[in-house]
């Protein structure tokens, strides 16, 4: 069985100032494999953030479902749909969203807070992230203190540290220089390759040529997509480049 299973979505918006509704996805279907690092392209307004806000359940498709390890993420009530989230979902997200007045420490402590877990289970689970991510030195500075990739690797430490089964990620370059960039691309390559799933919305070609599976969506639908297989991260990029010149002129809908 599939970690996650995406059905038929359909995303209708009726919006105030109009009466036109405004088609957002038309037929979206995908599976994500536990273990798999995959990236989701298009242009601006081709359905991307409205499926990431339906696949974090933050929004709800007029069709079709979404199924986490065989369960319907759409039949939670509303009660209980915080508590899905912390459980199962890690965010990490462009504007990174930590609180300056909490330290980096307690910035990533704040979801196992929520859960009501003990300090010494929190301590025991954050060490290790905090020295793989290299922000042992940081922990008790807040925010404002620290750079943009530190800013960025804390916001991995906070979605990782719930041990979550899929971790979804919102333009996670958008923010960071490049040396930023690249040190976080690193980060994701090594936590996939240990076993994290991760799904990933960038516009970034060099950022999507570090996933292993790449989904091209058009017109609300999965236009194309491409497996990275054996290809270098070279060989991905100049892939992707090509298929994003051929969505951008009007290419063949991938069969």
């Amino acid at each position: 069985m599939s970690l996650l299973e995406v059905k038929n979505l359909k995303k209708i918006y009726n919006t105030r100032f109009s009466g036109t509704p405004v088609q957002a996805l038309s037929n979206v279907s995908f599976t994500v494999e536990k273990g798999e690092y995959i990236a989701i392209m298009g242009e601006s307004g081709s359905g991307k953030t409205t499926l990431l806000n339906i696949l974090a359940a933050l929004d709800k498709p007029t069709k079709g479902d979404v199924q986490l390890n065989g369960k319907s993420i759409l039949s939670i009530n509303e009660k209980e749909i915080s508590s899905f989230r912390r459980d199962n979902l890690g965010f990490v997200f462009q504007d990174f969203n930590l609180l300056d007045t909490f330290s980096i420490q307690d910035n990533i402590f704040l979801p196992l807070v929520l859960m009501g877990k003990t300090y010494e289970e929190m301590s025991n689970r954050l060490n290790p992230i905090a020295k793989s991510l290299e922000i042992v030195d940081i922990l008790m500075k807040f925010p404002y203190e620290v750079s943009g990739g530190q800013k960025q690797r804390t916001a991995i430490a906070r979605a990782l540290i719930t041990e979550p089964q899929l971790i979804l990620a919102d333009e996670p370059t958008g923010a960071l220089d490049s040396r930023a960039s690249e040190g976080l691309l690193k980060i994701f390559s090594q936590i996939n390759q240990e076993g994290q799933t991760i799904l990933m919305v960038t516009h970034s070609t060099k950022a999507a040529s570090n996933a292993k599976r790449v989904l091209f969506i058009r017109d609300g639908e999965v236009f194309h997509q491409l497996y990275k297989a054996s290809n270098s991260n070279y060989e991905m990029y100049q892939k992707i480049s090509d298929t994003l010149t051929m969505i951008a002129t009007g290419g063949a809908r991938d069969e």
